[in-house]
């Protein structure tokens, strides 16, 4: 596979997300929308640029192999000929390299590190790119951010190397994407008070979820359950044995929610013919969302002559909410057939 993806001779459809900040999303896009529809025609890939004036962008450009690869080499250079002409204006005398950061899920992660850090460096090494994996994941998704910097043909080479290790280690489980979020956005609460606090903002939604028993995971959809969006707020705050309390504030946010993270159970009921699709192979996605929920999962033996299996969530409420939103996540994806959200 490697060898048919670095040819641009594989025809596989691939997504890659990129982070830029609003000023390299100026150049992509150019005057009147000129360099991005170029980009588009000469490369045949879709670029797309996300709506909103945040002070980041997310920049998917999707399609074959090799038209990702050309829309990668015209924006790396597009990057390169910035530089050159930000330095016509400086002093300074040794020019900086290009830097793209690509936006990748954290379970796939690993296998772009490799063992003991041996395909990373070897992809280092092969393509004389510098590669950095970030340690955590962006806020509020289950994706990291991985930075590439070198000359455009070095970026380019390792681009297709990562290519290649997304391809061969599909994406586990759900992925909570990455939406960066405006500079700073209102809150209204409740009382019509507002705030632009982020942590308030945090607590806030937090509240207002935590008041419904047993939590609202997801909203019915015609006959599918639809992940709520707001529940990706809880990743964080699952992972906490303690509740969160806003700047300012000694008290806890939410009058009665436990500190121990046993705070209660809650049950769901999965189709038998869908309880595949949440355990996975040997067990590797129920691992993934226990993992990443906090909460202890348990899926009861099914019964003669019933269509459906129990399943018990147990934990804090943050993490019951988490694990819930992501055994959804994965119903949606199969039943959608949109394969990881």
């Amino acid at each position: 596979m490697e060898s048919k993806v670095s040819e641009g001779g594989l025809n596989v459809t691939l997504t890659i997300r990129l982070l830029m900040h609003g000023k390299e999303v100026g150049s992509i896009i150019g005057k009147k929308g000129e360099t991005v529809k170029k980009m588009r025609e000469e490369s045949g890939a879709r670029i797309n640029i996300s709506e909103g004036n945040c002070p980041e962008r997310i920049v998917t450009i999707t399609g074959p192999t090799d038209a990702i690869f050309k829309a990668f080499a015209m924006i790396a250079y597009k990057f390169e000929e910035d530089i050159i002409n930000s330095m016509s204006n400086s002093p300074a005398t040794s020019k900086p390299p290009v830097t793209l950061r690509l936006v990748v899920p954290a379970s796939q992660c690993g296998s772009l590190i490799g063992k003991g850090g041996s395909k990373i460096k070897e992809i280092r090494e092969s393509t004389g790119a510098q590669v950095q994996v970030a340690g955590d994941m962006l806020p509020n998704s289950t994706e990291r951010a991985v930075t590439v910097s070198g000359t455009p043909d070095a970026i380019i080479q390792c681009v297709k190397q990562i290519c290649v290790v997304m391809l061969e280690s599909p994406p586990k489980g759900a992925t909570i994407p990455y939406r960066p979020k405006p500079a700073s956005t209102p809150v209204i609460f409740s009382g019509g008070q507002v705030r632009a606090d982020p942590l308030a903002a945090s607590a806030a939604n937090l509240s207002l979820l935590l008041q419904h028993q047993p939590l609202p995971a997801y909203t019915i959809q015609g006959q599918y359950a639809i992940p709520h969006p707001d529940l990706t707020k809880l990743h964080q705050l699952a992972m906490q044995q303690t509740p969160f309390t806003p700047l300012g504030q000694t008290t806890p946010a939410f009058p009665g929610m436990d500190a121990n993270p046993q705070a209660g159970t809650h049950e769901l009921t999965i189709p038998n013919d869908l309880i595949g699709c949440i355990i996975g192979r040997q067990g590797t996605k129920i691992n993934e969302i226990r993992q990443m929920s906090g909460a202890q999962i348990k899926i009861a033996n099914a019964m003669e002559g019933s269509a459906e299996r129990q399943i018990s969530i147990t934990g804090s409420l943050a993490s019951i909410s988490l694990a819930q939103y992501l055994i959804n996540a994965r119903l949606t994806s199969e039943v959608t057939g949109m394969g990881s959200l």
